[in-house]
């Protein structure tokens, strides 16, 4: 039996006459006779009463036409499933989301996916650090990254998201919360709550960076991975906190955020395996890139 013969007998059951459905299938009549013929020895019963006007289905004719609409159901659907995967059109993404990222751009990206993208499946991984995506993408752990750059692995490839500043988030009873103008040296003496610094975090090293240029000496206390765990503490009034500014999408009672000058500004990109050639990936990452602002290539760091 061949799926052409069920399509064959579909075609003849639903029209109840083999000139229309030789027509509507576009091939003769005396084949499409002889291929149901064909199909009703296989079977060893018939299928169908015909006459000079009319085509009947036989009361095996009827559970037979069941079956074979499901299967041919089944079957399309099974090539629509394939035909979205090969495409991009769907499929499972793992993406890793840095901290401040989790609060304005994770909630972006879910309704981006929503709209463009809706039978793709994420599975979302938020407070990351750079390195700690970079190594989730190397080990195939992450399929996609919103981190800040540089990457240091090889074989990831970024594509630029934004810049932006950093931004201070202060106690709302603080001095420096109704400040009209804020500078790095304000922030002299005062608890300042800090990312990890150097390679570990790179808001970190942008803020020990401008505190360097102005010759800033503050007093450190907590060293905090996750951007909702520092501004909790800011609320609490345990100390201030350098930010970039996505991060005032995180609203919490007691917590003040003020644009600061003489700071720096940090990147925000896509990373993804360059050796990843998942059309849901390459789908995911062109949506991304149109539609939160980033127009930059993609870049390879080898």
């Amino acid at each position: 039996m061949e799926l052409r013969h069920l399509r064959y007998f579909v075609a003849v059951a639903e029209l109840r006459h083999f000139g229309r459905a030789a027509e509507h299938l576009h091939i003769s009549q005396p084949p499409l006779s002889q291929q149901v013929r064909q199909l009703e020895k296989e079977l060893g019963t018939p299928l169908l009463t015909r006459t000079t006007r009319r085509v009947e289905l036989t009361e095996a004719g009827r559970a037979f036409y069941a079956d074979a609409v499901a299967i041919l159901a089944d079957l399309d659907a099974a090539r629509a499933r394939v035909r979205a995967l090969a495409e991009g059109w769907s499929g499972l993404l793992r993406v890793g989301f840095t901290g401040s990222a989790s609060y304005r751009q994770l909630p972006q990206v879910a309704r981006l996916k929503q709209t463009y993208l809706p039978d793709v499946e994420l599975q979302m991984h938020s407070e990351m650090l750079t390195p700690a995506q970079e190594h989730a993408l190397v080990e195939r752990r992450l399929d996609v990254g919103v981190l800040r750059p540089p990457v240091r692995v090889p074989g990831v490839s970024t594509r630029s998201l934004s810049v932006e500043p950093l931004v201070l988030a202060v106690p709302a009873a603080h001095r420096l919360a109704t400040a009209p103008a804020v500078r790095v040296t304000d922030l002299a003496g005062e608890v300042l709550l800090t990312y990890p610094g150097g390679a570990r975090s790179v808001v970190g090293a942008e803020v020990d960076a401008a505190l360097r240029r102005s010759g800033t000496a503050v007093a450190r206390s907590h060293e905090v991975e996750q951007t909702s765990s520092m501004i909790a503490l800011v609320a609490a009034g345990l100390g201030v906190a350098l930010v970039p500014d996505s991060v005032r999408a995180l609203t919490l009672d007691g917590v003040r955020y003020r644009p600061v000058d003489g700071v720096g500004t940090v990147e925000l990109a896509l990373a993804w395996r360059a050796d990843d050639i998942s059309p849901v990936t390459a789908r995911f990452v062109d949506m991304l890139a149109e539609h939160l602002g980033g127009t930059a290539p993609a870049e390879e760091v080898a």
